[in-house]
């Protein structure tokens, strides 16, 4: 998937990678629906940071969502 492209299909795409990685069933809360293209870099960091790493320690997973969660649109 080319990702350099903002677009609404690969927010999606990118916050769903990153919650099968993760494994995580609370972050049914944050949906592809939350995101806008504003924070699409940020986004992107934070998928590219997610997919280099093999497993997450409990605090990382947090550290994680809580950017997640910075970035939701207002």
């Amino acid at each position: 998937m080319n990702l350099s492209a903002k677009s609404t299909e690969n927010v999606e795409y990118m916050i769903e990678k990153i919650k099968e990685k993760l494994k995580v069933l609370n972050f049914g809360a944050i949906k592809p629906s939350h995101f806008d293209e504003e924070m699409y870099e940020e986004l992107k960091e934070i998928y590219e940071h997610v997919m280099k790493k093999e497993s997450f320690s409990p605090n990382e997973m947090q550290a994680i969502a809580e950017e997640l969660g910075s970035l939701r649109k207002q």
